[in-house]
């Protein structure tokens, strides 16, 4: 009864159950006295905090991942985060593969939903790019951390952290370890290595660009003119994100933060501070003492986040592109979005416009909520709530002290952080049928 019913959804309401279903299953498995340490039963809303935090790849949590969390509890996290943020759909289809089990159309259309990719089209190849670019990459990082953990871990344990680490960089999850040395403490201690600081920001750039530009740069390899106009926007997009956001992280934080770092550290933190807002959630340096210039930073490149069809959220990158390119033609007077000799539709200026709508509201709604039921300052509560939304994990400390009412705020804006704000509207109207009549037209002022 159930598959049938699942059949008859649209693929925006598949992935939409699919991945509540998925929360639901890894809360009860994080309930389970065997997930603990101590072995007793988890409370509910924890587990589904943190359960939702995993699959909705964010990393806020409630209690520190090492010191609460058994090995077993671990391992849950760890699948959770890779399911979610490589899709089910995906590992449903990867089982599909291998069982040599033929992909019809309307598993097509799933696919091409959860990549959020124009065409049906090479939607299979895709997967398979996706599955071995996942493997590779991710073996990679875990190798390069292995190398830097190993003297401290030993063999068995630094291999299990650099795996954990290099799939939860991978899918910009943000969940670590370190709280064996102290808890929620991330990534503290290794503030000025460059070999785990670059690791980790490179894992978080190519899980963060999208799976569509992964298969474009295959395709093409270094010629630039031949990238789709996406792909375009995106690289240039990341790269002036990444340099422009660390240097602007060097000024504010210099005589602050990074004061008493050395000039490697400096560099590391910048770069680190700089990426990691991308909707990785993993920090280097204490973020509840970045200057407020520094955590202002920090939330507009939470807000703008990664690429459309990745491990990322936020609005994402095409969208703040082409928002600024509509407002260049408007101030300008030229008609039509151009950019690389190409003009963007209109349909996807009025796309662009409507998410970046729902995500103001659905963040300033939640921030006042919050303000309203809890003394916070609305700084650290605008931060919190972004962090959620955009599926990020970074945190001031507020986390911690949410109540009952807060915490289901925050589980509810990661679940549609993760699916994306518009495609969860539109999967309650996926299915109607519309009348579109045409009105008469009258004027009004704007401005």
């Amino acid at each position: 009864m159930l598959l049938k019913k699942m059949k008859t959804l649209s693929g925006m309401q598949l992935i939409a159950v699919g991945f509540f279903l998925l929360i639901l299953c890894g809360a009860l498995l994080l309930m389970l006295p065997v997930s603990s340490r101590t072995g007793e039963v988890t409370p509910f809303v924890t587990a589904l905090f943190t359960a939702t935090s995993a699959t909705c790849v964010t990393g806020l949590i409630l209690v520190d991942t090492y010191t609460h969390w058994s090995v077993f509890g671990q391992l849950v996290l760890l699948t959770l985060i890779q399911i979610g943020g490589l899709g089910f759909i995906t590992i449903g289809t990867a089982v599909s593969l291998v069982l040599r089990r033929k992909i019809g159309l309307k598993e097509r259309g799933w696919i091409k939903e959860s990549f959020n990719v124009l065409d049906i089209g090479g939607v299979v190849r895709l997967i398979k790019r996706v599955l071995k670019g996942t493997l590779f990459f991710e073996g990679v990082g875990a190798l390069l951390l292995i190398t830097r953990f190993y003297p401290k871990m030993g063999l068995g344990q630094s291999i299990y952290y650099g795996i954990f680490h290099s799939v939860s960089a991978f899918c910009n999850a943000g969940f670590d370890l370190m709280g064996k040395y102290e808890p929620y403490s991330s990534f503290t201690a290794y503030y000025d290595d460059p070999v785990v600081s670059f690791t980790l920001c490179g894992l978080i750039l190519i899980g963060g660009i999208g799976f569509f530009v992964w298969s474009d740069l295959a395709d093409h390899k270094w010629h630039f003119r031949k990238y789709a106009l996406q792909t375009k926007m995106v690289l240039s997009a990341s790269i002036l994100l990444v340099l422009g956001g660390a240097l602007l992280f060097y000024l504010l934080e210099r005589n602050r933060l990074f004061a008493d770092m050395s000039p490697v550290g400096k560099l590391c933190s910048s770069v680190f501070c700089a990426v990691t807002p991308r909707t990785a959630g993993f920090n280097t340096t204490d973020i509840a003492s970045l200057s407020e210039g520094g955590k202002l930073l920090s939330i507009l490149l939470m807000f703008i986040g990664g690429g459309s069809g990745s491990t990322a959220g936020g609005v994402k990158v095409a969208t703040v592109f082409v928002l600024l390119l509509h407002l260049r033609s408007t101030l300008l007077r030229t008609t039509g979005t151009n950019i690389f000799g190409r003009r963007i539709e209109d349909a996807t200026v009025a796309k662009a416009s409507a998410l970046l709508c729902i995500y103001l509201f659905a963040g300033l709604t939640a921030t006042l909520a919050i303000c309203g039921m809890q003394d916070f300052a609305i700084g650290d509560t605008l931060f919190e709530v972004t962090s959620a939304l955009c599926t990020v994990g970074m945190t001031t400390g507020l986390t911690g002290q949410l109540n009952l009412a807060s915490q289901l705020i925050i589980i509810f804006l990661m679940y549609i952080g993760r699916l994306g704000s518009l495609s969860f509207a539109l999967s309650f109207t996926d299915h109607k049928k519309l009348t579109h009549v045409m009105q008469p037209v009258e004027k009004i002022n704007i401005g």
